[in-house]
């Protein structure tokens, strides 16, 4: 019933059936993974064959924070936190103000259960290395839809190599209009997503991968 709430766009249903759901002591990780992550991943498959519209995926994206924030006050009643997969850094780089796309994958890592920290757009260099620095995130997303950002792009992997050196090692993925998967590779970027939902699973699949290796 979560599922189908959030993949209907019934927020007042996600909210009713998660509340339902703790009354009934289903574990906190099964409501997470097999009722809203769940949706999400159906969902993000859907907009991969186009067979919805990123309205769509907003609002699923929206109904999966509805039902983390009856989650969250439980959680806090009982002195515990909600189970995180992993922290995320997404900023747009140095001299580009759009936001929307990089807004629309902080809102699906959210929803799969990551940490999201947002920059915000117009990142220098410096700040996304002090990000870095500061928060040790699992992978850092830098987004860039003007060609003239592409240049600021190449100088943040740069500045980052200090980091990497240091002794945290972060994947760096970029996305945006002005980037294609080969540019990515020439500016050192360890991963490209040309859109939301690709990036998401991106970004996923390389904190498994490294989470696997660690353990």
């Amino acid at each position: 019933k979560i599922t189908q709430a959030v993949l209907s766009g019934d927020l007042e249903g996600v909210r009713t059936n998660v509340q339902t759901a703790l009354e009934w002591n289903y574990d906190v990780t099964d409501i997470l993974n097999n009722g809203l992550l769940k949706a999400m991943h159906i969902i993000g498959n859907r907009f991969e064959r186009n067979e919805i519209y990123v309205t769509e995926l907003l609002v699923s994206a929206r109904g999966v924070h509805e039902g983390i924030n009856v989650i969250r006050p439980y959680l806090m009643e009982r002195g515990e936190s909600l189970p995180r997969r992993g922290k995320i850094v997404i900023g747009t780089v140095a001299g580009d103000l759009h936001d929307i796309g990089k807004n629309l994958l902080g809102l699906m890592l959210e929803a799969r259960g990551f940490e999201v920290i947002d920059l915000g757009v117009d990142v220098s260099a410096t700040a996304f290395v002090e990000a870095v620095s500061r928060h040790q995130p699992d992978v850092l997303c830098l987004s860039a839809l003007l060609t003239t950002t592409v240049k600021a792009v190449g100088s943040t992997i740069e500045a980052l190599s200090g980091v990497k050196q240091s002794g945290h090692r972060v994947n760096i993925v970029v996305g945006g209009a002005a980037l294609r998967e080969e540019i990515a590779s020439a500016l050192g970027a360890d991963g490209y997503a040309p859109d939301a939902v690709s990036g998401a699973n991106l970004i996923e699949e390389m904190v498994q991968r490294e989470q696997a290796y660690s353990s």
